[in-house]
């Protein structure tokens, strides 16, 4: 089974959920700085959003680079990570309009947790197929970041109700996490590249 079309269609749905979710976006009606003020909630959630989106693309993209083959078990897995991201733009529009009100920022946090297990699920998924030896097992190791992420993540929803504000921080810090680049699989890349064939 080839992964050409399942990266195709991943990389496709990134783009529309991005595309969808700055479609959201709506300019003040007024002409002032005050009026831009307004409407900064929906704008910095749009933006955090964005960079989520585009961490999952790149780690798929990376993931995916290691991976020697798929089953109808990663395509499964594939398509239940894709499901939760599609759900970004509805927890983000939700967030941005309420203001940072405590059942918006909750939805968040649950979207984005549902998402990071679901892209865990996927690693699982596909180390089932590869030998404990591969460049794939070897470079996702323990995966300390995705662990580390749900645990925050959880953390984030319990305090949305009783600082939504301290729970968005918590959302930025995971996408630090993430945005800093891990090296693992381009090492490993470099690696395959190097070898002779």
């Amino acid at each position: 089974m080839s992964k050409s079309r399942l990266e195709a269609f991943s990389d496709g749905v990134i783009a529309i959920l991005i595309t969808i979710m700055v479609l959201e976006l709506s300019a003040p009606e007024e002409v002032n700085l005050a009026a831009l003020w307004g409407v900064a909630p929906v704008f910095l959630s749009y933006v955090l959003s964005f960079i989520y989106l585009g961490i999952y693309w790149v780690n798929h993209h990376h993931l995916f680079q290691v991976v020697e083959r798929i089953d109808g078990r990663v395509l499964w897995a594939n398509l239940h990570l894709l499901f939760w991201l599609s759900l970004v733009s509805f927890a983000t529009a939700w967030l941005g309009e309420s203001g940072l009100a405590t059942w918006p920022v909750a939805l968040y946090g649950l979207v984005l947790l549902a998402a990071a297990i679901a892209y865990y699920i996927l690693t699982r998924s596909l180390l089932a197929i590869h030998a404990p030896d591969s460049p794939l097992a070897l470079a996702l190791g323990r995966d300390f970041k995705g662990r580390v992420s749900i645990v925050i993540y959880i953390t984030a929803i319990l305090l949305a109700f009783v600082s939504p504000l301290f729970s968005c921080g918590l959302f930025v810090l995971v996408a630090l996490i993430w945005v800093i680049p891990d090296r693992r699989m381009e090492k490993r890349m470099g690696r395959r590249e190097q070898q002779p064939d």
